[in-house]
């Protein structure tokens, strides 16, 4: 067993998130959103490297010597699966560590909305889930892909970096294909899979132009298309997209965004009011006629106050989600308020329901 293995087991029975290891600190839990140290002793620069060499493939081991940091997934059975980043700091190496349940969490388990269960059942077009880094942008996704797997039956192709939940075929057929190690890199797989005949492609990241482009026109010939960013609100999301084009081509990706593009998630994890656990507050785009024409005539900065007034259509705002989570005793006032992009708004409203901040 790897000493690592006995962190990882300890994590995994405490609920912690993520396991932090850094050379002379001691190790840290990310145990219900807080930074938790554990009684241990701080770990020299070379117990921390030893350790570390132990759980690394060999092509992680010489990326790491050549390039200082490094991303890899690691598998302990019975325990969990756990993306892995290991990289040098000024003090020596370190790690962190978020753990993948084994269990899939499925759209009832979350409580995702009907708006967002419903992108699932699209025949084509593109969705993205969008959040700061750690809001369960991953969790959200695999969800939907679980959902999908046992509802359709359909031929489904993921580019992760690396592998996080493992998906069995149900009534569909899924490849999961892994970044350094099944291909060389988001875009290439991304442009072969238009050979693969997929009916979905789930795009772990969108971190480059070229990737972006590909998925785009990807879900604009007839493929329904999962992509992440790390953006906080749906608006945000489809000027950062547009923003990372040359000027001379960003007509023309708005008008392909305009066509393609059927729905935003963006998530915010709160923690919880009892102090066990998080909630995610979920912000819902679905892109109708209105946010289409506003995409094409460069108006989004209108795209919010049509999400106020198309709550039918399932679109909620931020503001409005963390609004219900603290009406609904989830989160505490003043926590929903620290994630809100609006503050005065939701100052506002959690003063007109009686509420203190």
């Amino acid at each position: 067993m790897a000493e690592l293995d006995r962190y990882f087991s300890f994590m995994q029975k405490q609920g912690a998130s993520d396991l932090h290891l850094a050379s002379n600190s001691k190790p840290m839990l990310r145990l219900h959103g807080n930074m938790t140290p554990l009684n241990v002793e701080p770990l020299k620069p070379e117990q921390a490297e030893r350790i570390l060499l132990e759980i690394m493939p060999s092509r992680s081991r010489e990326e790491f010597a050549k390039c200082s940091d490094t991303d890899f997934a690691y598998d302990l059975p019975g325990v969990a699966r756990f993306r892995c980043n290991v990289f040098r700091d000024r003090h020596g190496p370190g790690g962190v560590f978020r753990i993948i349940p084994t269990k899939i969490l499925t759209a009832e388990d979350l409580g995702l909305p009907a708006a967002v269960r419903e992108f699932c059942h699209l025949p084509k077009g593109l969705i993205l889930v969008t959040g700061p880094t750690g809001s369960g942008k991953s969790t959200t996704l695999c969800a939907m892909i679980d959902l999908i797997n046992r509802t359709r039956k359909d031929h489904i192709i993921t580019i992760e970096d690396p592998i996080e939940f493992i998906h069995d075929n149900k009534q569909c057929m899924i490849n999961q294909r892994e970044v350094h190690q099944h291909t060389d890199s988001f875009s290439r797989a991304l442009r072969a899979a238009l050979r693969e005949d997929p009916d979905i492609v789930l795009v772990g990241e969108m971190r480059d132009l070229e990737t972006t482009h590909i998925a785009i026109e990807t879900a604009e010939t007839g493929h329904l298309v999962f992509g992440t960013l790390h953006t906080t609100t749906a608006a945000s999301t489809v000027d950062r997209l547009i923003d990372q084009f040359p000027a001379d081509r960003q007509e023309q990706i708005r008008t392909m965004l305009a066509s393609s593009l059927k729905g935003v998630v963006a998530q915010t994890l709160l923690k919880k009011k009892d102090g066990k656990g998080r909630v995610a507050a979920l912000e819902v785009l679905v892109v109708n006629s209105a946010v289409a024409n506003n995409i094409r005539e460069r108006k989004t900065f209108q795209i919010p106050s049509i999400m106020q007034v198309s709550s039918k259509l399932g679109m909620v705002c931020l503001g409005d989600a963390l609004m219900r989570l603290v009406l609904d005793e989830k989160v505490e006032a003043e926590e929903a308020l620290t994630k809100a992009v609006d503050k005065e708004d939701l100052r506002a409203k959690l003063k007109v329901a009686g509420f203190q901040v």
